[in-house]
């Protein structure tokens, strides 16, 4: 029985670039950084309006995609603005996933580490893609609908003066209203909590049962589970690029009432 190699929480240091450390982990999304930047630079070149193969092949991708994102948005304008982020995170999650399945990944050391390390098990990763989302959304917010209409809804202090004149159910009704906007901004952080530590804890879980199988059985036996990762691997990047798309929609939608009281 091969000795079992399981990975720890915090991923390995390589070496340092002056102060900064480099994990196996960013080794592994430089890689996928690295390949979109030559895709990129490939279709730049290639761009037609007769499209060649790779060209064909990256617009039938966002054609079978673009029909999903509507169905959240409900409108092509807005998924095409919020298209290049959401689709970004989507892609980069995605091919960072399935950059763990290649062979050397988990295998290959150099001194006492592993060189290679699927990206998403580093938290800091995912804590940082979860915060572009979440600030990234009130920043679109911002942009679409104002700055005092977007805090307007989370902290709703004007209705708590106006009510004053109105009785005590009024300004009860509006304390209730302001207390509710302290727990939406209370959710806001929630939801950096949640998105980094679903994608975190599914990659890492699949990182793991990998690294288990590969060392009690043959090499044929894992075969399954590397399929249930790429399966996985699709599930999580979608399941997070949805959200990002769900909170960039819902921020930059005007709040209840409004459309009345421009009226």
């Amino acid at each position: 029985m091969a000795e079992i190699h399981i990975p720890t929480l915090a991923p390995d240091i390589l070496f340092h670039i002056g102060s900064v450390p480099i994990s196996n982990t960013v080794i592994n999304a430089w890689i996928a950084i690295l390949i979109f930047f030559v895709l990129g630079l490939m279709l730049r070149k290639r761009i037609s309006l007769r499209p060649g193969k790779l060209q064909n092949k990256c617009e039938y991708i966002l054609e079978l995609l673009l029909p999903y994102f509507d169905q959240v948005t409900g409108d092509r304008k807005k998924t095409m603005r919020f298209l290049p982020m959401v689709g970004s995170v989507f892609f980069f999650i995605l091919l960072s996933n399935w950059l763990g399945l290649l062979p050397g990944t988990g295998s290959i050391t150099v001194g006492h580490s592993f060189l290679l390390r699927p990206a998403n098990t580093d938290l800091n990763l995912t804590v940082a893609m979860a915060l572009v989302s979440v600030i990234g959304s009130h920043l679109m917010a911002v942009a679409s609908i104002g700055v005092f209409t977007h805090i307007g809804k989370f902290i709703q202090i004007k209705p708590l003066f106006t009510s004053i004149l109105k009785g005590p159910m009024a300004f009860f009704t509006a304390l209730i209203q302001f207390a509710v906007g302290l727990l939406e901004v209370v959710s806001e952080f929630a939801k950096v909590l949640s998105l980094s530590l679903r994608l975190f804890g599914n990659v890492f879980a699949g990182e793991v049962l990998l690294s288990v199988m590969s060392a009690l059985v043959a090499a044929v036996v894992p075969a399954p589970f590397m399929l249930l990762e790429l399966l996985v691997g699709l599930i999580q990047a979608s399941v997070f690029a949805m959200l990002t798309l769900v909170y960039l929609t819902v921020a930059s939608d005007e709040p209840h009432g409004a459309h009345e009281e421009h009226a």
